[in-house]
């Protein structure tokens, strides 16, 4: 299976090649709340950009570790490129530009990364 989503404004849109997450994180450092990200991680050649990846601009802050991409028209942040525990690739995906995820079925994981 896989699940679709895009920025607001359609330029940038991907796919995932993973079943829809029925888990998600809701972490509130001070990025994640802002912007209100659902997210779930999945190994980086998973996600497959079909429109608008030239169009990207990319933050990084504390660590620099995390690659938070977003629409350069819009703003919308779609997904975050990383690296996970392991050192392996990681892509953080929004959620909340999923269409067909309901997000009022979701588990939400907690996490507190204001204190990190």
């Amino acid at each position: 299976m896989s699940y679709s989503g895009s920025c607001h404004c359609g330029a940038v849109s991907f796919t995932v090649e993973a079943d829809l997450p029925a888990r998600a994180v809701s972490c509130n450092c001070t990025h994640c709340r802002r912007k209100g990200l659902l997210l779930t991680f999945v190994p980086r050649d998973k996600l497959v950009v079909h429109s608008g990846e030239d169009g990207l601009t990319e933050h990084t802050f504390y660590r620099h570790a995390i690659a938070h991409r977003f629409c350069s028209i819009c703003g919308v942040q779609s997904f975050a490129i990383g690296k996970g525990k392991d050192g392996s690739e990681t892509a953080a995906i929004n959620l909340r530009v999923v269409p067909e995820c309901n997000l009022d079925t979701l588990e939400l994981d907690k996490v507190d990364g204001a204190s990190f």
